[in-house]
């Protein structure tokens, strides 16, 4: 009979309609592995982008130290690494209010921290408050916050907006103008046949038909581009705080000796020239009123060393103005001659590390060591027999406020001989390893035979252990299914050992959420490892 004669009745057309949509929802349901996938995916860029922020931290720091020691040439720069830091602080909590904003619409909620946390999808809000996704899949509010609602269209604008404010601190030759541009690049994507040769835009082809897991996955990407841009501009503005020290408006003598000690039937040697120098003219220099050849406008002084002694010599460089007249620049210098001595002194590199003794061997030809007279400027110096151990503060990267001075004591009178400036870096993150790896394939044989996660300090010379006190693993068998077991040691728990025991060749074990205490004191969220079941 046609349907012409047998209209569907009401419940018919519903159990129709809903078959329909058990249709389209199994047609969009994701795979679990790839939701998981998408998990850890998000979990390693929040660690990238606390990497890339402390980075960051560390260069608008230097900016800070060096307006303190030149306001007047820094100001320009500082203020400009000052804009970028308010629009990229701006656009990053953006970016985490729509993360926070799509998953309480799916359902989200906020949570205090807990070991429940390992085993769901989560993240940190602008305020510090922990939200965990309810849904992994959910696919309709990303579409409706960013297409419906046009907020990828408005984060776009945004975006586009910081790059342009990025390039205009560039001049139009700067080499990392193109670099800026692709890492903020918001041009829609290119038409392709395999979607039917329709035209997208950049914010349908990034959050259309999505999974919201995905979608906060893509975002934190957005979050890491902005960051690392960030750090580039950065990083060309304070080159340019030396770079745009061109003029110069005073004139002065220099002398440059390549050492101030020499020995006995050695040679004095040292260039004298003006500190500003022009090409178009010699400037006249005089020692003890007799003429110094000078050569690209430089004098060489020499003058045996016979007897050892303190000497003393100087003169005047005279230097023609552009009315023709001639100004004098008088100079005084003195040389000390000493009997030959050695001074052997291994030296490893000018890096201090915090939390540790860092030995160093200080020694002046010809000058007692019980008559120097050690300081540094970041921590403090103690003697170590005939060495020194200095225990820096405060990290110092670019080495710009730790300085070791020596002054020599001669006569009751105290003499500068000379510093060096050190860098102070943190002691490096220790590498969790198993069976002494950190990643790679492991036999099974090899993980039973092992008592936990040790932490190594690869290539660092200093004698600093470190304890492994937390770790997660998660088991992934070849089903996509996967659990996470934690433990509170370094130590694997019964628990684990069980589902050690269970793997299959072609396992994957993730372990992460590592924490490990150094004998400096410090606690290291250590990077995550993982390995294949041989």
């Amino acid at each position: 009979m046609g349907t012409k004669n047998c209209p569907e009745t009401p419940r018919q057309k519903m159990i129709n309609m809903m078959y329909l949509v058990l249709l389209a929802m199994m047609a969009l349901n994701v795979a679990s592995e790839v939701l998981d996938a998408f998990r850890v995916v998000d979990s390693s860029l929040m660690q990238t982008l606390k990497s890339v922020d402390s980075k960051n931290d560390q260069l608008y720091a230097s900016f800070d130290q060096a307006y303190q020691e030149n306001p007047t040439k820094v100001k320009e720069w500082k203020d400009k690494a000052d804009r970028v830091e308010s629009l990229t602080n701006a656009l990053t909590v953006k970016i985490t209010d729509l993360k926070e904003e799509m998953i309480l619409r799916a359902g989200g909620s906020k949570k205090e921290p807990d070991a429940s946390l390992n085993r769901k999808s989560w993240m940190i809000n602008s305020k510090g408050d922990t939200i965990v996704i309810k849904k992994d899949d959910e696919l309709n509010v990303p579409s409706e916050v960013m297409l419906r609602m046009k907020k990828g269209e408005d984060l776009k604008g945004d975006i586009v907006e910081l790059k342009e404010a990025f390039l205009s601190f560039l001049e139009e030759d700067s080499p990392i103008r193109k670099t800026i541009a692709q890492e903020l690049d918001t041009s829609d994507p290119k038409i392709r046949l395999k979607d039917g040769g329709e035209k997208k835009t950049w914010e349908v082809e990034l959050f259309d038909s999505k999974p919201i897991i995905a979608v906060i996955a893509l975002l934190s990407k957005i979050q890491i581009d902005i960051q690392n841009a960030e750090s580039n501009i950065l990083t060309y503005l304070y080159s340019q705080i030396d770079a745009s020290s061109f003029k110069f408006n005073k004139l002065g003598a220099r002398v440059f000796a390549k050492s101030s000690y020499i020995l006995e039937g050695d040679v004095y040697k040292a260039e004298v020239f003006l500190a500003a120098e022009d090409t178009t003219q010699q400037p006249i220099i005089l020692i003890n009123d007799e003429p110094l050849e000078v050569v690209d406008g430089k004098g060489i002084y020499e003058v045996p060393a016979t007897t050892p002694g303190t000497f003393k010599w100087g003169g005047v460089i005279k230097y023609r103005t552009p009315e023709g007249a001639y100004n004098s620049y008088p100079f005084e210098e003195e040389y000390i001659v000493s009997k030959p001595s050695v001074t052997i002194s291994p030296t490893k590199m000018n890096v201090f590390y915090m939390g540790v003794p860092n030995p160093v061997s200080i020694s002046v030809p010809g000058i007692p060591s019980e008559d120097l007279i050690v300081s540094v400027t970041n921590g403090r110096i103690t003697k170590d027999g005939k060495d020194y151990l200095v225990y820096p503060t405060a990290e110092d990267i670019n080495g710009r406020k730790t300085k070791v001075s020596v002054n020599a004591d001669f006569e009751g009178q105290k003499r500068f001989m000379g510093s060096m400036d050190f860098r102070v870096k943190k002691v490096p993150d220790p590498v969790a390893t198993i069976a002494g790896q950190a990643s790679g394939v492991l036999r099974k044989e090899d993980l039973l035979a092992e008592d936990g996660i040790f932490a190594a300090l690869i290539d660092f010379d200093f004698d600093l252990k470190f304890t492994v006190t937390q770790f997660d693993i998660t088991f992934t068998g070849a089903g996509g299914y996967s659990n996470t077991w934690s433990s509170t040691s370094n130590r694997f728990t019964n628990d684990q050992r069980t589902q050690f025991n269970a793997l299959a060749p072609g396992s994957i074990i993730y372990i992460d959420n590592i924490l490990a205490h150094g004998d400096d004191g410090s606690d290291r969220q250590l990077s995550p490892i993982s390995f294949k079941i041989r």
